[in-house]
């Protein structure tokens, strides 16, 4: 039986969807207002379908929030946004205004067990040196019924490099100094420091340790993908070159 948010969201994820963000995944550095603003209303509908309870009077926690394109959309839907984002340059970089951002590491959350109703992170996972150890702390702060969506890029797919491009199928580093000598400046996304090698396999077994008792898995799909493509990440070595995203859906025990 498919759960009724995944089922929504199916119906939500066609072809014309997929091809839109898929495209505007390209101007995560040439424009990142266009690039985020996309992400941003995709992620609140796909919050909204995937929380139970729907958006309105939610408790919502974004962690790596950035420069808080999101916040105006959750709130549009009802929801009490709070976004955790540690690095003081993001927070700044679009000139938005801030009026409920922490700065936080996702590893080190400051906030109580059980605090929001949904907590998600978008493509932040690869920006992580440990992980899993950010999404232990997102289950932690997650309400008991409430949602835990983690959404990250996948290294081997081709947007794995970000502004790399595809040279990082030469290998993180060699893809580094391939973009310093190209552009005279190192990548904004540094394989090493700020961009890490994380696949689909290495989520998947991650969501397979956490203790019923803690969360159930309820979904694992291609986030820019058509839902007629889901079946991919069935698939060990096609799900990391086509998934593009990974997003790993929990709902808290009670």
């Amino acid at each position: 039986m498919v759960a009724p948010g995944l089922a929504r969201l199916a119906r939500r994820a066609t072809l014309r969807r997929a091809a839109g963000l898929l495209n505007d995944f390209r101007y995560e550095q040439p424009d990142p207002d266009r690039f985020y603003s996309a992400l941003a209303r995709d992620s609140v509908e796909l919050i909204d379908d995937l929380h139970p309870d729907g958006l309105s009077g939610a408790g919502v926690l974004d962690v790596g929030g950035g420069p808080g394109y999101f916040a105006e959309g959750f709130a549009s839907r009802g929801a009490r946004y709070v976004s955790a984002e540690p690095d003081p340059a993001e927070l700044h970089a679009a000139g938005l205004p801030h009026r409920a951002t922490v700065r936080a590491s996702g590893m080190a959350l400051p906030f109580a067990d059980e605090s929001f109703d949904v907590v998600f992170s978008s493509n932040v996972v690869e920006h992580v040196a440990d992980p899993w150890r950010m999404c232990a702390e997102m289950l932690r702060v997650t309400r008991p019924g409430g949602t835990t969506v983690i959404s990250y890029t996948l290294w081997y797919g081709p947007f794995g490099g970000h502004e790399m491009g595809l040279t990082h199928y030469l290998g993180g580093h060699r893809a580094a100094r391939l973009y310093t000598r190209r552009h005279g400046h190192p990548p904004k996304n540094l394989f090493g420091t700020s961009l890490f090698r994380v696949t689909a396999a290495d989520g998947l077994r991650w969501a397979a340790t956490v203790p019923p008792s803690t969360a159930v898995l309820v979904g694992a799909f291609p986030r820019y993908l058509p839902s007629w493509m889901w079946r991919v990440m069935r698939v060990p070595i096609l799900r990391e070159l086509l998934g593009s995203n990974l997003v790993l859906v929990f709902r808290k025990s009670r």
